[in-house]
């Protein structure tokens, strides 16, 4: 067998899931539910949900000493179960505990025909945080045909074997259940950066828009190949419940599957033999790398391919950490548009205005510094940080989604405290 889990750590596994599933079936796990339901669905009065995502302090919330396996199996499943049970235990945010074990596709993907290679390093802690790419396109026109259409490959049988070993481990506390999980194939510029760089993306708008256009082209057809290998190869699954359609944003709704999806029609039986489509599935797509261009460049070099990559989907969430509202008018024109992030670089009253009496989400990111800069919270200054998001977003359908924290100095209760400062606020004002 390919994978092997020691009886000591079987048994730690086991008692994490068990917790798990203890934690999944408490009754505030429904309410957080409903709570998302009512955002997503559009339903008036809906409360803001606050989530603060994790991974990117893993150095306080998943220090070593937490661990106790060490084989490399057994380490994986630790993680995530350890991810689900702490979280609740020392955060307790708006997340819901998921009540089974999701596990993704073994999916290979050759998307350029060129590999990418990288550098890191690591910051005063050690922790690798920065790092560059070594970029293949050195002059676009020049290298545009070393460019090939991207190519994917999954192993059903080795899926298949790592959710029965899962399953045989866990399934009698948390059923193993395969998902199909978004890709970044679908925000262009995030690879163009990868190939390019961002400086000579930026030139080459200028000095070689045809090419430019050329490279966009080609990795919307990319994405959009990538989409209808997922459905054609029967590997999409329903994501309308405790899946995040991006950065922790999570997607249960009624609104998915589509009125003519088989899974309406079939009364859902079982989720994993039920044909899926795109356009009844959650998926995302940004571009933060043209937060340096005019909405006019925006337009002319990115929207088009945007919109063709966005409209095979069902329900979209757009943006990342760029501002939104000076490509709003572009923005507003994607098909299906559900949810927009709300960086910290975003005009909040702008996009206030736009989006009061819509039901799309105004998907809030804090500012991080609150949490990670001072080894102790500024309660009463990140009160303050809530109150002018809730000021400027009155009327419209709100989630706060704190991300890109990357250290609490060791002090978790930060984390907790900003979460019950921002509830506080919020019911303040309900």
């Amino acid at each position: 067998m390919e994978w092997h889990i020691p009886d000591t750590e079987r048994a730690w596994l086991r008692e994490l899931a068990r917790k798990q599933a203890e934690y999944a079936a408490l009754p505030v796990m429904a309410q957080r539910r409903q709570l998302w339901y009512d955002l997503n669905d559009g339903c008036p009065g809906a409360r803001p949900p606050v989530v603060i995502e994790t991974w990117t302090f893993d150095r306080d919330f998943m220090p070593d000493s937490v661990f106790r396996c060490q084989s490399e199996a057994g380490r994986a499943i630790e993680q995530q179960l350890l991810r689900n049970t702490r979280n609740h235990e020392l955060i307790d945010d708006d997340k819901v505990i998921p009540d089974t074990f999701d596990i993704g596709w073994f999916i290979d993907i050759d998307e350029f025909g060129v590999t990418i290679a990288s550098e890191r390093v690591k910051d005063a802690e050690g922790v690798e945080t920065g790092y560059r790419f070594l970029h293949p396109i050195k002059d676009l026109e020049r290298d545009l045909p070393m460019l090939k259409p991207a190519v994917f490959s999954v192993d059903r049988e080795r899926t298949f074997a790592w959710r029965d070993f899962v399953e045989d481990l866990l399934g009698d506390l948390l059923p193993a259940r395969i998902r199909s999980y978004n890709s970044i194939i679908t925000m262009l510029t995030h690879r163009v950066v990868h190939l390019m760089g961002m400086e000579a993306y930026f030139t080459a708008m200028c000095d070689q828009p045809d090419a430019v256009h050329t490279l966009m082209a080609y990795l919307r057809d990319n994405a959009l190949r990538w989409m209808q290998w997922m459905e054609d190869e029967g590997l999409l699954r329903l994501n309308n419940g405790n899946q995040d359609s991006f950065g922790s944003s999570y997607n249960f709704t009624t609104r998915l599957p589509q009125p003519d999806s088989p899974a309406r029609q079939a009364g859902c039986p079982d989720p994993e033999a039920i044909p899926v489509r795109q356009r009844d599935t959650w998926n995302c797509s940004n571009s933060q790398e043209t937060v340096g261009v005019s909405p006019r460049m925006f337009h002319e070099f990115c929207f088009p391919y945007y919109r063709d990559v966005c409209e095979p989907m069902g329900l979209l969430y757009y943006g990342c950490c760029e501002p939104a509202h000076p490509f709003w008018d572009d923005i507003s024109r994607l098909p299906h548009l559900k949810k927009v992030s709300i960086s910290r670089w975003c005009d909040q009253r702008f996009m206030g205005e736009a989006l009061r009496g819509t039901d799309i989400v105004f998907s809030r990111k804090p500012d991080p510094n609150f949490l990670s800069v001072d080894a102790r919270l500024d309660e009463e200054a990140w009160a303050a940080h809530i109150n002018e998001t809730l000021d400027a977003a009155r009327g419209c359908f709100v989630e706060f989604i704190v991300r890109d924290v990357y250290t609490l100095h060791g002090n978790l209760n930060n984390a907790r405290r900003a979460v019950e400062i921002a509830r506080r606020e919020i019911d303040r004002r309900m």
